[in-house]
């Protein structure tokens, strides 16, 4: 049976890509789209930044229409800026308006938003409940278990937030204090899914990184989907990798050096086409480690390509890098 977001029809077991900083933008999204991936969230977005027309938040907004659906994600701690935010996000046109509740950075949580919202239930429902009244379209949030092993108070949000109108929720399977240490653990998202009170999609995310631990989540804890975040990271192919897998108990043929390369190349082309030569260029550094992880003696090459501002170099120096490595084992070097 498909998954729906209000109309928004996800398929049977959607496969999503977390919103990530400084990751999810959309040249990363675009190689994400086309490996597999069912919904996508843009990086997340501040309410404040984005009422005061910060250039950086309101780049965030740009979305094209090969990666929907799409949906726009926003944080902040003040109720009545995130309801403007909400309409300004609302104007975007995204197909859904996500709220951060889980976001446990020291700059953002000690603020008083994202996973901070965790501490005041009633102030997370109310901040929920006027985005759902000005949005013209399906809102979701994204939350944890709770703000820490004291409060995992996910039950009472969920029913909560569904009470007052969300279309769907992802839980990420840690605690605010555990940041991203330790294992996520998963029983209290299968808790919040089986409640026969909870009838919105309920998405698992947390340490979902191989075709088997997404078929064990859906299995073992009933959820609608995944979101990946980090292990998508460099590979993007996990996306479609857990689609083969789920459909027909195969893994997937590991990508080549030639895949890993094309993919790259894409990726660096999208990062120009959206932010020009330059910016596109040293937007794309961060990700080369990813790229060519486990490479023996990458480091020579690495420091070519993040000192290079080029682009038709910076394919040549791919090219080298193609020609070196074309012929080695990746399995052996993955182990």
């Amino acid at each position: 049976m498909s998954v729906k977001i209000g109309n928004i029809d996800l398929g049977e077991f959607p496969l999503l890509l977390a919103p990530m900083e400084d990751v999810s933008d959309p040249p990363f999204r675009y190689v994400c789209k086309q490996n597999g991936a069912d919904l996508m969230y843009t990086e997340f977005i501040s309410s404040e930044g984005l009422i005061r027309d910060a250039a950086k938040s309101v780049q965030k907004l740009d979305i094209f229409e090969y990666e929907r659906p799409i949906g726009i994600q926003l944080f902040g701690s003040d109720i009545n800026s995130m309801r403007e935010a909400g309409i300004i996000a609302d104007k975007a046109n995204p197909d859904l308006i996500d709220i951060n509740y889980g976001c446990p950075v020291k700059q953002v949580a000690c603020k008083g938003a994202g996973a901070a919202l965790l501490q005041d239930i009633p102030k997370m429902v109310r901040m929920t409940k006027e985005i759902v009244d000005i949005a013209n379209r399906p809102v979701t949030v994204k939350t944890r278990l709770g703000w820490d092993d004291n409060t995992k108070n996910i039950g009472e949000v969920a029913e909560r937030l569904q009470d007052i109108g969300i279309a769907a929720l992802s839980i990420h399977g840690r605690t605010r204090a555990q940041l991203y240490k330790g294992p996520a653990d998963w029983t209290l998202i299968g808790e919040v899914r089986n409640n026969p009170r909870i009838t919105i999609p309920i998405f698992g995310n947390g340490d979902v990184d191989t075709p088997e631990k997404a078929l064990e989540m859906k299995n073992r804890y009933g959820v609608d989907g995944v979101m990946i975040g980090r292990a998508s990271i460099g590979y993007p192919w996990i996306f479609n990798e857990i689609k083969h897998y789920m459909k027909t108990g195969q893994h997937l043929p590991k990508p080549t050096m030639a895949d890993r390369l094309t993919v790259c190349k894409m990726h660096l082309l999208k990062s120009i086409e959206w932010k020009g030569e330059k910016l596109g260029i040293i937007e794309m550094r961060r990700h080369y480690t990813n790229y060519f992880r486990g490479l023996p003696n990458f480091k020579e090459y690495r420091m070519k390509l993040v000192t290079n501002y080029s682009y038709n170099e910076i394919l040549n120096i791919l090219a080298e890098v193609e020609s070196v490595y074309a012929n080695m084992d990746l399995d052996l070097v993955a182990a």
